[in-house]
């Protein structure tokens, strides 16, 4: 299976090994591992913000004791990834229906609370194949170790001994780790399909949507197709999956009879074409599509107002 190569895949071997102090950049890079790791911008944010401040509160002679301050970040911040990871499980088991991995727009600047400014720092994540969120969504599948292990090595180059020292086991235990991940996610890279044909279903499905089409819905949709949405218990939404062509098309002619959405935009979401809807003059759900031999085979929406916040205002 091929890595998972992109704009966000940075060498971190060649960042860990020439050079010693940190640039504004790498805090974009560590904001990129991070959501990579937790499917999160704030809980990567604060992640981010917990390494730093690791760092600052070393003292003077701890800190010339290590030989690269970007090394040292990457590890903790690897390290702090893993515990969120570990007590995620936990939290998620109570949380209200589906968790799914918080969308991001097609520009995915960071910020905690609302788009950023355009006199911010451009602090952007890198949209390649690792952030789809059939790849989100299937790493949450597999022990926070694979996880771990399949981001450093499979998305940012890191070579398997730097990982041990990160996650605490060898560096043969942590290549059968990434190997482990890599086959859960055979399944997206298997069924992806080109930018083209993926961004013509996605705009007939949404048409069907729009003018209240079941029989062209029923052909849109993969007799398997499956429907998962995220309330966060904040706003009504299916507590289980939604499968089956039938079933999924109703549950969306159901959403038009409630006047979910005034309007239905086509966006990219996570790197990859999806829609918005709109209603009351905001942004009140994101829907990741995932399609195969012209059928969406996986709807992901989005409807928690928390994972929404960097969409508000948003304008493609």
């Amino acid at each position: 299976m091929p890595r998972y190569r992109g704009q966000a895949a940075l060498p971190l071997t060649s960042i860990l090994e020439e050079r010693a102090a940190v640039t504004p950049d790498d805090r974009v890079t560590l904001l990129n591992l991070a959501y990579r790791m937790l499917g999160s911008t704030h809980d990567a944010e604060d992640v981010v913000q917990d390494a730093y401040a690791r760092w600052y509160a070393l003292s003077d002679e701890a800190q010339r004791a290590i030989r690269s301050q970007i090394a040292w970040l990457v590890r903790v911040t690897s390290r702090i990834c893993l515990d969120q990871l570990t007590s995620a499980r936990a939290r998620r088991e109570r949380y209200v229906g589906d968790w799914l991995p918080e969308p991001l727009p097609g520009d995915a600047r960071w910020s905690s609370t609302a788009k950023t400014q355009q006199d911010d720092p451009a602090e952007q994540v890198s949209l390649d194949d690792s952030v789809s969120m059939g790849v989100l969504v299937m790493l949450e599948s597999v022990t926070p170790a694979e996880r771990v292990a399949f981001v450093l090595h499979d998305v940012f180059n890191l070579p398997h001994p730097e990982i041990a020292d990160i996650v605490g086991r060898t560096p043969e235990a942590c290549r059968q780790l990434a190997t482990s991940a890599r086959r859960h996610l055979q399944r997206d890279r298997r069924l992806a399909v080109n930018a083209h044909q993926h961004r013509s279903v996605v705009a007939a499905f949404k048409d069907a949507c729009e003018h209240g089409d079941f029989d062209s819905l029923i052909r849109l949709l993969d007799p398997q197709v499956s429907v998962r949405t995220d309330g966060g218990g904040k706003v009504r939404a299916a507590l289980r999956p939604i499968a089956g062509s039938e079933k999924a098309a109703r549950y969306f002619l159901g959403l038009r009879a409630k006047k979910f959405a005034q309007e239905i935009t086509e966006e990219s979401v996570n790197g990859r074409p999806g829609l918005v809807t709109h209603a009351n003059g905001g942004i009140n759900g994101v829907m990741a599509i995932a399609v195969h031999n012209g059928r969406v085979t996986d709807i992901w929406l989005v409807v928690n107002p928390d994972k929404l916040q960097v969409w508000q205002g948003f304008n493609p």
